[in-house]
């Protein structure tokens, strides 16, 4: 889909874009989302660029996600998406800076353009030049980061009031530890795309600043230093939440094994307090014509006697030795 934009009155207007191969005079952002091939080639013959493609999107050299050609910025982010899913993922998007015009090249509907989109409709000086343009468009997906980070800290800290429940709530909750396990590696899962896509902005704005020696107005070099400042934060961020997850995914697995451990000291407890009567009883259930007590009426409740005796002592001894 091919969107058009230019600067209005009251902020950033769509253009429907014109049935020939020209592109308004006026358009300073052209919105290629999951292009068609003809799409790229109307914007390519229009502005005399090459768009690239999404294979060369994915590339990761440097030398093919950020350089200059025919005067023009080529710069490709990888960035969060559907990151409210329990299926995050990172999809590419690359911004072109020719001249007075933004081109930027996506497949993915991202959030962050949207809420870009509809605040530039009503702040006309965030759309004032392609450069702004793009500025806004970074600062807005770093403020999506920012958000996922902040729901991710939200998460993290519930989970750890599962791992770790306080006073009374111990016995209040059943630990499901399938079920945080998954939680926390899918909150881990979350992070380390999000540290992935800081760091690709990262270079991105790295390279804009060096390469933008008038290209970029006073406001846009201003707002850049601001937006690599978020960045550096969040990249700080981020990685302290990574640390918090793998250290709630220690405790976890070290509370499962504690239990592990306590209901096997059970069974152990219970065998050898079984084990006295067991022998007791065996002994009394031989078929010897001379057993003591055999005939003596009170014999019977003497040989339960020693049983419980024999299972009770055990169990006093080890309460004893706080081993219960």
């Amino acid at each position: 889909m091919l969107s058009i934009y230019a600067p209005g009155a009251h902020g950033l207007e769509r253009i429907n874009p014109p049935a020939g191969g020209a592109l308004p005079e006026e358009a300073v952002w052209i919105d290629l989302l999951e292009p068609t091939l003809e799409e790229e080639r109307r914007v390519e013959q229009a502005l005399g660029l090459q768009v690239p493609t999404r294979e060369e999107m994915r590339e990761i050299e440097t030398s093919n996600r950020l350089y200059e050609e025919n005067g023009a910025l080529y710069m490709t982010s990888t960035v969060l998406y559907k990151a409210d899913t329990d299926s995050p993922e990172t999809t590419q998007v690359t911004f072109i800076l020719s001249g007075t015009r933004l081109v930027t090249n996506r497949y993915a509907d991202l959030r962050a353009f949207k809420n870009f989109t509809i605040f530039a409709e009503t702040h006309p000086t965030s759309c004032a030049s392609a450069p702004l343009l793009l500025v806004g468009l970074l600062e807005a997906l770093v403020n999506r980061i920012a958000d996922v980070l902040e729901q991710v800290g939200a998460n993290i800290d519930a989970i750890s009031q599962r791992v770790f429940p306080r006073g009374s709530a111990r016995r209040r909750i059943r630990h499901d530890y399938q079920s945080q396990l998954r939680d926390i590696g899918q909150n881990g899962e979350l992070v380390s795309k999000a540290r992935e896509s800081l760091v690709s902005l990262a270079r991105q704005l790295g390279f804009l600043q060096q390469s933008a020696d008038g290209r970029v107005t006073p406001e846009a070099r201003a707002s850049l230093v601001t937006v690599s400042r978020d960045v550096v934060a969040l990249s700080d961020h981020a990685t302290f939440l990574v640390g918090k997850a793998q250290f709630l995914l220690d405790a976890a697995l070290g509370v499962v094994t504690i239990d592990q451990n306590n209901i096997l000291k059970i069974f152990s407890v219970v065998t050898v307090l079984l084990l006295p009567p067991s022998v007791i009883g065996a002994f009394y259930g031989m078929n010897f014509t001379y057993i003591p007590w055999l005939r003596e009426p009170w014999g019977v409740w003497a040989a339960l006697g020693m049983m419980v005796a024999s299972a009770l002592l055990p169990y006093l001894y080890f309460r004893g030795r706080g081993w219960l």
